[in-house]
């Protein structure tokens, strides 16, 4: 599988992942993204032995888009520190089913997680195993039933942005765990993880790359304007 390299130093691999591949080893036994990126990179270095290569967050399976990995030790602890902090910018374009009451806000939700069902709740603010998470998203084209959102994630709880825009009742296009109701089996998810900007954990100078979904259904719905449109709110 062709895998695009959106950057690479001896420290850092931003690529693009492709949808509907594990990011990494899960019980499906499945092709996973980490292995074929450490092949890869044994292969077009002709490295001996085992390569390291830092996961230092996640994509859900369906999902693409920009992702960052750490070559060395010292950045992936420099870059799961920066995770932490809320340090790396990260936004995603989406796809919701209907049109958000505002075009702008700031969601703020409580999540419990059903590992064994693996599935997430939101839950009051004073439960007991509640983890609050905080989004804010901007609405950048309207369609009669769909809406194209840009969304910046300012902390990253497993389904969160899929569960908090299900919550205010504009689930993601082909989202069947939180969406069932109004998405049909076999529809692809519709968010992608557009941009990341962060400072390079030793060069202390700032890295910012992004990507766009495949013009496929529902994204080729959104003329150009609205991409450029999104490219201006995104300042990148």
């Amino acid at each position: 599988m062709e895998i695009s390299v959106l950057y690479e130093d001896n420290h850092l691999l931003l690529i693009e992942k492709p949808m509907n591949i594990p990011v990494q080893k899960d019980i499906t036994g499945d092709q996973d993204l980490l292995t074929m990126l450490k092949h890869d990179l044994k292969m077009k270095y002709k490295k001996p032995g085992n390569v390291f290569l830092g996961l230092v967050h996640r994509l859900d399976r369906p999902v693409g888009g920009v992702m960052v990995f750490a070559k060395t030790s010292k950045s992936a602890s420099r870059l799961s520190d920066a995770v932490r902090r809320q340090a790396i910018d990260r936004k995603y374009l989406a796809v919701v089913r209907g049109v958000p009451d505002e075009d702008e806000a700031v969601l703020v939700h409580y999540l419990m997680k059903n590992s064994r069902e693996n599935t997430v709740y939101t839950v009051p603010s004073y439960h007991k195993k509640g983890k609050k998470v905080v989004l804010e998203y901007t609405v950048i084209h309207k369609l009669k039933e769909l809406s194209l959102l840009s969304v910046k994630l300012y902390t990253g709880r497993p389904h969160q942005i899929r569960v908090q825009l299900a919550a205010i009742g504009c689930p993601l296009y082909g989202d069947q765990k939180y969406g069932a109701w109004i998405n049909e089996p076999g529809q692809q998810i519709a968010l992608w993880a557009h941009s990341l900007k962060f400072e390079h954990p030793t060069k202390k100078e700032i890295i910012g790359v992004e990507s766009f979904p495949p013009l496929k259904y529902p994204w080729d719905l959104f003329k150009l304007s609205s991409t450029e449109k999104a490219h201006e709110i995104l300042q990148l």
